[in-house]
């Protein structure tokens, strides 16, 4: 996702969901996020979670560039591009974005980076732990985690 601070500077965010459980994952902010970060905050996930199966993703440069095949190649991970112009393909996500965008990027005005970075930490555990979704029986992404698997810690 692209936005801008105050000042007119852009910056961009890099989201990563469970699909399973709608749980947001993270969330990176900065004005650039080439692969290497991508595949920073992908390591950083896969020690915490474990690596994923696969990860589905759109075709942005970050997304196909070959550091990025390289490394989930390495992690045995499957890496499923949309096909382009078909953001439905990745609706999980898309729905997330949506939900960021309206409750977090559109509702203020930010200064900085760190700004941004602390109320998307603040939003990010709410969502997490106290948001109902209807599609997980009006429970938020975390409790439905932990309510089919009790003895699954992160």
């Amino acid at each position: 996702m692209v936005d801008a601070l105050w000042s007119g500077r852009r910056f961009r965010t890099f989201n990563v969901i469970d699909e399973f459980n709608r749980e947001g994952l993270r969330i990176e902010v900065d004005t650039s996020l080439p692969a290497s970060r991508v595949i920073q905050a992908l390591n950083e996930l896969v020690e915490v979670r474990g690596a994923p199966v696969s990860i589905r993703l759109d075709n942005g440069p970050e997304f196909i560039a070959d550091a990025l095949a390289k490394w989930a190649q390495t992690k045995g991970i499957a890496l499923n591009h949309i096909q382009p112009g078909k953001p439905m393909q990745n609706a999980y996500v898309e729905r997330f974005n949506k939900t960021y965008r309206t409750e977090v990027l559109d509702c203020y005005v930010f200064d900085n980076l760190q700004e941004v970075r602390d109320m998307t930490v603040d939003w990010l555990y709410r969502y997490n732990h106290h948001r109902p979704h209807e599609a997980l029986g009006r429970i938020p992404p975390v409790e439905y985690r932990v309510k089919l698997f009790p003895n699954l810690y992160f």
